[in-house]
């Protein structure tokens, strides 16, 4: 089948996420190998973002696709409800066990968006089933944590979200925190603590918001005093999670644990869908009741899917070896050097780097933004080259897979001055 006619059949039938399909373009892939996806036509191209972030190891990994062809066999699924399998327990306690010491218990879900909602529901029932009248969220302005209304009632405002703001509920912004915004943050929350049952946020790197970075610093004295307050705390690590930030979850750059963390993505090194909730003993205790009216009423027909942990299993065991984690470490120096080389074009683009997590911002006449006109240029230019990416307007991010060679990291960094020149 050629190119043409993949692309001619899927826009008869198919729509594609945030994708205007008058204009989008297509690129049909058949295959996948390592760092890189092919196309009908064989042409091999980078996947520098990791195919949105998920494909921690690299494409058709052999070691998951293994794991999971014998769990195939074994047991596709069971309900979650009232019964149990040892792929979820063996990845509840392997995971729990790498997480901050209060986190406890694992509610399962399919996806990012539904383990954020399903952290919004603990926390709101939590203070309900304990008789405590707080019911207001807060969350950073920009940040972005799925698309169902939950989640994205707690994301920050913007074209993505104006068509169902009247649907949306109330949520208190603040300005991800910086030395100087500090104490007018604490003051905020100081105005509102009595009514807040808790406070999402993205730590260190807020992702579909540009690659917007803060300081672990920063954050943990924010977090600290959102405790004293009694504020719960839900850390929406999907994007971060699983080594993104250099270390394995960005809890490990933060001096206070949350009450409630979230995960997706690099879950499952990027083999299919799976998300989870934990939680600590605390809230884990307000819902545990003879009264069953207390229970968490939430559940997916794919909770806990034996496949997918499976497959988040066996990404779990090559995620600790000592090969993958050399290569988070290689691939954090490498992006460091290639900041500083940017710095020689500051008055053209800025850098900044949060352990595997690169992002160019391009100075444009037009102000930072996904609709930036050069997204298109951008786009276009880098599969020119055989590279895989998806520009947040006029910020170019890299996100590779932890199997990405020296060689093809340097193939980008090259790409990137080059595409530099043809914009001066």
């Amino acid at each position: 089948m050629t190119q043409q006619e993949l692309i001619r059949r899927d826009r008869q039938v198919n729509w594609h996420p945030y994708t205007q399909m008058k204009s989008g373009t297509l690129l049909p892939i058949v295959k996948g190998e390592g760092t890189y996806l092919f196309d009908a036509d064989g042409t091999r191209y980078i996947d520098a973002i990791s195919s949105w972030w998920v494909t921690l190891h690299g494409h058709a990994h052999p070691y998951i696709a293994r794991k999971v062809a014998e769990q195939l066999s074994t047991l596709e699924q069971v309900i979650f409800a009232g019964f149990t399998h040892p792929p979820a327990i063996e990845l509840s306690e392997r995971l729990l066990a790498l997480l901050p010491d209060n986190q406890q218990k694992v509610f399962y879900t399919d996806n990012g968006s539904t383990a954020v909602e399903v952290a919004l529901k603990m926390c709101i029932q939590y203070h309900a089933n304990l008789g405590i009248p707080k019911t207001k969220i807060l969350a950073f302005h920009n940040g972005y944590h799925g698309d169902t209304f939950g989640a994205m009632s707690v994301s920050g405002r913007s074209a993505w979200t104006a068509p169902y703001m009247d649907f949306m509920f109330e949520v208190l912004f603040i300005d991800a925190p910086a030395k100087d915004n500090l104490s007018e943050l604490k003051q905020v929350i100081d105005r509102h603590a009595a009514e807040l049952a808790c406070f999402v946020y993205e730590p260190l790197v807020q992702g579909a918001a540009g690659m917007r970075m803060h300081g672990a610093e920063e954050l943990s004295e924010l977090l600290e005093y959102c405790r004293a307050k009694e504020v719960l705390l839900v850390q929406d690590e999907i994007f971060v999670g699983f080594g993104r930030t250099g270390k394995l979850f960005a809890a490990n750059h933060l001096t206070v644990a949350p009450d409630v963390m979230c995960f997706s993505k690099g879950l499952t090194g990027g083999t299919m869908p799976l998300g989870l909730t934990t939680c600590s003993q605390k809230i884990y205790d307000a819902f545990y009741s003879d009264d069953k009216s207390k229970a968490l009423f939430h559940g997916h027909s794919f909770t806990a899917n034996p496949i997918a942990c499976s497959a988040a299993l066996a990404s779990l065991d090559l995620l600790l070896s000592d090969a993958t984690q050399g290569n988070i470490q290689r691939i954090c120096m490498q992006h460091k050097a290639f900041v500083q080389q940017t710095e020689l074009y500051a008055n053209r683009l800025t850098a900044r780097q949060c352990g595997t997590i690169l992002a160019i911002e391009w100075k444009t006449e037009e102000a930072t933004s996904y609709f930036n006109s050069i997204q298109a240029f951008l786009n276009s230019f880098f599969l020119e080259h055989h590279i895989l990416v998806r520009p947040l307007g006029n910020v170019l991010y890299f996100v590779p897979p932890y199997c990405i060679s020296e060689e093809d990291l340097n193939y980008i960094y090259a790409r990137v001055f080059d595409a530099l020149n043809i914009t001066s």
